[in-house]
């Protein structure tokens, strides 16, 4: 349920960061609160997949890089809010596909697809086409300075490398994952390191993102943090 005290102006709200500091859980938080639709840019990737599956051009686990680029310009993608459940479902060609895009099948084909440089053209295009109605958020590594530079609040998310993978570490032991912490702190600084090193996409803070360190914070006290600067952004009185 939105916030009802909150300004009547919309803007779009880009969450960018480090991995492990929970970009997502709050980017949906966010829109959840503010009654925004949240941009699930991995749902997007897998709705491509899921598109080229139905439509031939994924055969036996083969994508046909070549069939999928020609089926760019047919797929319509759109995120819709759903009260009942606090966040947005993704439609494909006007069909609700939540279920459909989460299949082993999809998964096991999104990475070779997401990595086609058409695809993500594509669906840059797209996300800047859903931020021009505004009341969006959207999570990711490049929102801030690639997708929506023109962001009317940007954050980047970062939190001490100790911290983070202490939390990555105990969701993986709650899921019954047997790994050490040593290797998950290793994993999480090699991780930061590739995110700011590779080719396509590096992970850079925009110029003008306000910084949020959660290594101290509860969930609560991000999300009052967060709402005070969104209502001095909006031009509204914190409280």
């Amino acid at each position: 349920m939105s916030d009802t005290n909150t300004p009547d102006r919309k803007i779009i709200i880009a969450v960018d960061g480090f991995s492990s500091c929970g970009k997502s859980t709050f980017a949906k938080a966010i829109a959840a609160r503010l009654g925004y639709i949240f941009i699930d840019t991995g749902a997007m990737y897998r709705a491509v997949t899921l598109y080229a599956l139905e439509h031939g051009a994924i055969r036996s686990g083969i994508v046909d890089e070549e069939q999928v680029v020609r089926l760019l310009d047919r797929i319509s993608i759109a995120f819709r809010f759903n009260p009942e459940r606090g966040a947005s479902d993704i439609y494909v060609d006007g069909e609700r596909a939540e279920g459909r895009i989460r299949t082993i099948e999809v998964s096991n084909c999104v990475s070779r697809v997401s990595a086609i440089p058409e695809v993500r053209a594509k669906l840059v295009a797209m996300q800047q086409e859903m931020g021009r109605r505004k009341g969006v958020v959207m999570d990711g590594r490049d929102i801030g300075t690639v997708v929506f530079p023109d962001a009317e609040l940007k954050l980047f998310m970062t939190a001490d490398p100790a911290v983070r993978a202490r939390r990555r570490y105990d969701e993986l032991r709650a899921k019954g994952d047997c790994v050490s912490l040593a290797e998950v702190e290793r994993n999480v600084r090699s991780r930061d390191e590739a995110d700011m090193s590779r080719a396509v996409a590096p992970l850079r803070q925009a110029a003008d993102a306000v910084v949020l360190d959660n290594s101290r914070m509860s969930v609560e006290e991000q999300m009052e943090w967060f709402m005070d600067l969104y209502r001095k952004t909006c031009g509204a009185p914190a409280r």
